[in-house]
């Protein structure tokens, strides 16, 4: 497509026009984006800017793959600077967490595995780390509190059973559930995730907590531990 500056397009025909009479619901990814950013570069408007930014991760996710670049990427396209850079980054982790917070709004109950998908998903499957967190649940199973555990890969030989049970023990948790990624998008199990839930769940039945599931995020795809009958 032929790059044309911003005042060669029709002032009808500008994002931030288009925003103001018909609202951002409107506009599409990149005349979002080039209103964010406001300015372009010598050669590119705000709008060709911002196409190009969306392309460094096409196709993957619109806006939403802001979460997969880096500031040393984002600075690759001509017009995006440090600032720029970290305003674009602060985008994504913005989009992480309003996904996030909307999912815990309205779930009382993880009772089953798309609860704690619906949950985790939208944030974890942009990380580029494994990450593991545990949940710790309430006797109705609504949620207690949430603990990062590791960052990393998450081995039984790397993460500590013990760490999980003094903060259940510590949150007065009935049960447990852990969930961790794979940065690669596929959830199928690793020997050692098996490994991980094995030591988890014996160590949690001798201190009276049950580990209820073990959900494995992948890129809009997931495993639950629980549904296969493994747990």
């Amino acid at each position: 497509m032929e790059s044309r500056k911003m005042k060669d397009i029709p002032a009808n025909e500008r994002p931030y026009e288009r925003c103001v009479r018909f609202g951002a619901e409107a506009l599409s990814d990149e005349e979002l984006l080039s209103i964010i950013i406001r300015t372009g570069s010598r050669n590119h408007s705000s709008l060709e800017t911002a196409r190009q930014i969306l392309a460094l991760n096409y196709p993957r996710d619109g806006i939403l793959g802001l979460c997969h670049l880096s500031l040393s990427e984002l600075k690759k396209v001509e017009g995006v600077g440090t600032v720029k850079g970290i305003q674009l980054l602060c985008i994504g982790e913005l989009s992480r967490r309003i996904s996030r917070h909307s999912a815990a709004a309205c779930i009382s109950r993880y009772d089953h595995p798309d609860a704690v998908v619906n949950y985790y998903m939208e944030d974890m499957r942009h990380m580029e780390q494994e990450e593991l967190h545990a949940m710790f649940l309430d006797a109705k199973h609504g949620l207690i509190r949430e603990v990062q555990i590791s960052k990393g890969t998450a081995t039984s030989s790397m993460v500590s059973p013990r760490n999980i049970f003094i903060e259940a023990l510590k949150n007065r948790a009935v049960g447990v559930i852990l969930v961790h990624n794979h940065p690669s998008g596929d959830p199928t199990p690793s020997r050692e995730d098996y490994e991980l839930t094995l030591k988890v769940r014996e160590g949690a039945e001798l201190i009276g907590i049950q580990l209820l599931d073990h959900v494995v995020i992948g890129d809009n795809v997931y495993c639950s531990f629980k549904k296969e009958g493994i747990i």
